[in-house]
């Protein structure tokens, strides 16, 4: 008996083959392909006109292609750079202007603004007044309140700007870069304040410390990978806290009166120690002078005493007579004097004193001009 003319088993009869309906029969059956191909025709052409035809199909999904090829041109701005991914990992950047990637989702493009300068407030936010439509600064002590080198806490408002230096590392190697570039200047800064004295803080040393965080914070992030290059680190507002501004104004106001007063002390020593300095060289060089005057004098005495000697030596009647005549005519050269005649003393009158007419006084007296009579001239 063939296998075809068996009627039955024990699970029934018709044709079930060599081993009948078993419990094979009863779990799913695995779907036709070929059947569910053409079910898809059919449905495709109930959809289309009679016209479209088949070819209308191979025409259309020719478009779609194309349409999807071509949607993988795109434009790069001037201050952007292109990011390609590639199934979400990085394969290359592209320069501003037209580029082209693979379509989506074989390849992706983003294009993050390089050139843009960003702005990080910290200590500080800007909001809105919708009233007075104008900007309101709102204060956040939990970021600007910080503690100096010298134990005293100062309330420090600051702005960082930067920029994207690596658009790949940007994108990449840190989840949040902003939220990273505010962790870290705000780091940067409380280390900078901590090595710091309030007054340099508050007075001078203001330069210091924007170069001192920039440097600190651009150290930071290169070793993060973050590609951002920091380009400035600005104060805003460097004051003691709310609570003792009142006190510490008057304590800087007192520091600036005596500053002042050591200034004006410095100015007056600045200006009476020269001139004391002065004083006391004029008086020293006029007393060398007067020293080697009055040495030359002597010298020249004494010289001219042994010339005198040596001549009074030679002969000395004469050199007497002489001395006697030269110190008489100096001690009687500026006295009036009057010649009593011995022999006339006992004359009629009594007298016998002869005054002497003083020639030298007449003769040193200016005389009047004459007057000319008229006519001399001519």
């Amino acid at each position: 008996m063939s296998w075809k003319n068996q009627s039955g088993g024990p699970w029934g009869s018709g044709p079930r083959g060599p081993w009948g309906s078993g419990p094979q029969s009863s779990g799913p059956t695995p779907p036709d392909i070929e059947d569910l191909i053409r079910r898809s025709q059919d449905r495709l052409r109930t959809m289309m006109p009679d016209a479209f035809g088949f070819k209308g199909v191979i025409l259309l999904v020719a478009l779609v292609i194309a349409g999807w090829l071509l949607s993988g041109f795109y434009r790069v701005e001037p201050d952007e750079q292109g990011v390609v991914l590639r199934f979400g990992k990085f394969v290359a950047i592209t320069q501003p202007g037209l580029n082209y990637h693979w379509p989506y989702p074989v390849e992706t493009v983003l294009t993050p603004k390089v050139t843009r300068v960003n702005r990080i407030d910290i200590g500080m936010r800007v909001g809105d007044d919708l009233r007075r439509s104008a900007a309101v600064m709102r204060d956040v002590p939990e970021e600007s309140l910080m503690l100096t080198g010298d134990e005293n806490i100062v309330d420090v408002d600051f702005s960082v700007f930067w920029v994207i230096s690596n658009a790949e590392k940007y994108l990449f190697n840190v989840q949040n870069p902003e939220g990273t570039i505010k962790a870290v200047a705000e780091s940067a800064m409380r280390e900078v304040i901590g090595r710091t004295d309030i007054q340099p803080i508050l007075t001078g040393a203001r330069q210091n410390i924007e170069t001192g965080v920039q440097e600190l914070m651009q150290h930071t992030l290169d070793q993060y990978g973050a590609g951002v290059r920091v380009t400035q680190v600005q104060l805003q507002k460097v004051d003691p806290p709310a609570q003792v501004i009142d006190a510490f104004r008057d304590v800087q106001a007192a520091r600036a009166d005596a500053e002042r007063a050591q200034n004006e002390a410095q100015t007056y020593a600045n200006r009476v120690l020269p001139e004391a300095r002065g004083e006391a060289s004029r008086v020293e060089n006029a007393a060398q002078a007067y020293r080697e005057r009055t040495v030359v004098e002597a010298r020249g005495q004494a010289a001219r005493f042994l010339k005198v000697f040596e001549e009074y030596q030679k002969a000395k009647d004469v050199t007497r007579e002489r001395m006697y005549l030269e110190t008489m005519e100096r001690v009687l050269g500026g006295v009036d004097k009057v010649l009593v005649d011995p022999s006339a003393a006992r004359g009629a009158n009594g007298g016998g004193v002869i005054p002497v007419l003083p020639l030298g006084d007449a003769l040193r007296r200016p005389t009047a001009p004459t007057a000319q009579p008229q006519g001399a001239a001519r």
